[in-house]
């Protein structure tokens, strides 16, 4: 098998640093044409053509988008696989990239566009971003955005309405006791949501018991924590909206560890719709957003940045249903 290409191949064969390739290779000043011409003509022969590098030296483009993800869950994946769509016929690919695990805590998105942007991806999606804004050398779109001012163009979900009209159903059910396994706080959709959640509850003219509410951040362990609080308690709710499908599945186990049966002793809903909310059992009802149409509409308002088209928008709100499944009944 033939061995690939380097940089260092390059730099010897056009007789010239690795520095100087590099200056080559992302039109750099410093390099004179000739020299840079010798680097295009060992890239040729040495068939370094299909480097992104090498793509990217001759139209300054890479033709690679970019999706920064926290992690690969299932609300990330249903993200990618709209960004996948969007991208169909136009050329670019997708490069799908998590920096979290390496470098966790807040602001790993700013370290990973740093690597990427400029030689890699000609623009970046962040998916539910730990920062407000960043600074690139490429266009960024954001998905379901952090809190705060921002001046990054934004693709989100109507939360505050969907979690307003979960709980609005859980009261009809005849529900007075509603907990809230809550989401990242540093999310403005987990805000919304728990917005959504109090000014249902208030329309009800059903006091907010704090008591009934726990900050689950999206993790499993967290989320079990704070639904084995609430659930424990002797004044327990009989229903629970939770800011995620991932944070009702793990309440609904919980509640099966204390002995309670869903929908029978507790109605549970959540929020998102992905494909483990149908295929769970029982069938969770839950709060669905287009999490694909998201990723489709990232890709297309990133597009329009990176070929100078001005978008009509820099803020897209997708609207949100309510999916009644197995998860819910009337308060017995």
């Amino acid at each position: 098998m033939q061995r690939r290409a380097t940089i260092h191949d390059v730099a010897a064969a056009a007789g010239v640093s690795v520095s100087t390739v590099s200056k080559a290779v992302n039109g750099r000043y410093g390099v004179s044409p000739v020299t840079v011409e010798r680097v295009l003509a060992a890239v040729r022969e040495l068939g370094y053509e299909s480097s992104l590098i090498a793509s990217s030296m001759r139209s300054r483009r890479t033709g690679v988008i970019g999706v920064l993800v926290a992690d690969f869950e299932p609300f990330s994946a249903e993200i990618l696989k709209g960004v996948a769509t969007g991208l169909r016929e136009t050329g670019y690919d997708l490069l799908a990239y998590s920096g979290a695990r390496e470098a966790p805590g807040d602001g790993w998105e700013r370290r990973s566009l740093s690597r990427l942007s400029g030689t890699l991806i000609d623009g970046a999606i962040m998916v539910t971003p730990s920062v407000v804004n960043v600074t690139a050398d490429v266009p960024v779109v954001a998905i379901d955005p952090h809190t705060g001012p921002a001046d990054l163009p934004v693709v989100e979900s109507d939360s505050f309405g969907g979690a307003l009209q979960a709980v609005r159903y859980l009261t009809q059910l005849g529900h007075t006791r509603i907990g809230f396994v809550a989401g990242r706080p540093d999310l403005r959709s987990s805000i919304a949501r728990e917005a959504g959640y109090r000014k249902a509850l208030g329309e009800a003219g059903i006091l907010v018991d704090p008591a009934l509410i726990g900050v689950g951040r999206y993790r499993d362990d967290t989320v079990r924590e704070a639904a084995r609080a609430v659930l424990s308690r002797s004044d327990r709710p009989t229903a629970v909206f939770a800011a995620n499908d991932i944070s009702a599945i793990a309440v609904i186990r919980v509640a099966a560890e204390l002995g309670l049966d869903v929908p029978e002793d507790l109605s549970v809903v959540g929020f998102d719709d992905v494909p483990d909310a149908s295929q769970f059992t029982p069938a969770l009802t839950t709060v669905r957003q287009r999490m694909q149409k998201l990723g489709e509409t990232a890709v297309g308002m990133l597009l329009g940045f990176i070929e100078g088209r001005e978008p009509e928008r820099t803020r897209v709100q997708l609207p949100t249903e309510l999916v009644v499944r197995a998860t819910t009944a009337r308060l017995r």
